[in-house]
């Protein structure tokens, strides 16, 4: 019977991670490649994403890099199929690309707000429909999918974010669906993680009153940090949450329960 520890370990898999080029899709690839995944990075901004690429190689794991926008169903299919031509397979989808804004609701306009659902939701479901595409005939591989989420999915926060809301909210029934349609049928595990408030481009730009809150809301008192969620990752992604699909893991400091 396999340890505990090394039920952790992804030797021999392979990782496709959207949304690499920063915060915790950087902290994600670490993560992935430290527990031995070779890692397919994806993101829209390609010169940023060049910069993940060493992050998971002095790991000693393979890295490969293709500029991908999500929104767009034929540039999901292209990323999946680079990585199985490169390494041969992919086990592991981290839905991690996101975009959010932060409109009141009587001003929000159809393209700003259709332009959030293309990339957090649509988007998870073109990587995801061809993530299972490449099980067929491999149904023994363990495979899993991840969906990142946000704790906005579960509750409101204090800004205007109808948009960001609705499309997290909306990735959490994907998940469920997806593990009922795909757990037994194809062996592929899906989950969602909810972060809370950790270090990110969008977490920078957040109005101060915003973080004040979250400290005094959350019940661990803090923003979180990276290795707090990439942990949480590396749970779902890997054998250690093997009897786990279908489920969200709230990753947020108690924040949630307030």
């Amino acid at each position: 019977m396999t340890g505990v520890l090394e039920r952790f370990r992804l030797d021999g898999r392979v990782a496709v991670i959207t949304g690499a080029s920063s915060g915790l899709g950087v902290a994600f690839a670490d993560a992935l490649a430290e527990a031995g995944a070779d890692v397919v990075l994806g993101a829209r901004r390609a010169d940023r994403l060049a910069g993940t690429v060493p992050q998971v190689e002095k790991h000693g794991r393979r890295a490969l890099a293709v500029a991908t926008d999500v929104a767009d169903p034929e540039q999901c299919a292209a990323l999946i199929a680079a990585g199985v031509r490169t390494f041969g397979h992919v086990d592991i989808l981290v839905n991690n690309a996101g975009v959010g804004t932060a409109v009141p609701a009587t001003r929000e306009t159809p393209a700003q707000f259709r332009a959030v659902l293309d990339v957090n939701l649509l988007g998870a479901y073109w990587m995801a429909q061809e993530f299972a595409r490449t099980a067929k005939g491999d149904e023994g591989r363990p495979r899993s999918i991840v969906n990142i989420a946000s704790v906005l999915g579960l509750r409101p926060g204090t800004i205007p974010q109808a948009a960001y809301a609705a499309s997290k909210a909306g990735l959490l029934g994907l998940t469920r669906d997806l593990a009922a349609q795909w757990t037994a049928r194809k062996g592929i595990r899906v989950n969602a993680l909810a972060p809370g408030y950790f270090p990110s481009e969008m977490t920078d730009q957040l109005d101060p009153r915003e973080g004040e809150y979250v400290k005094r809301n959350a019940l661990i008192g803090r923003f979180g940090e990276l290795p707090e969620i990439a942990s949480a990752l590396l749970f779902l992604a890997s054998d250690a949450s093997s009897y786990i699909t279908g489920t969200t893991l709230a990753v947020d400091g108690g924040l949630s329960l307030h």
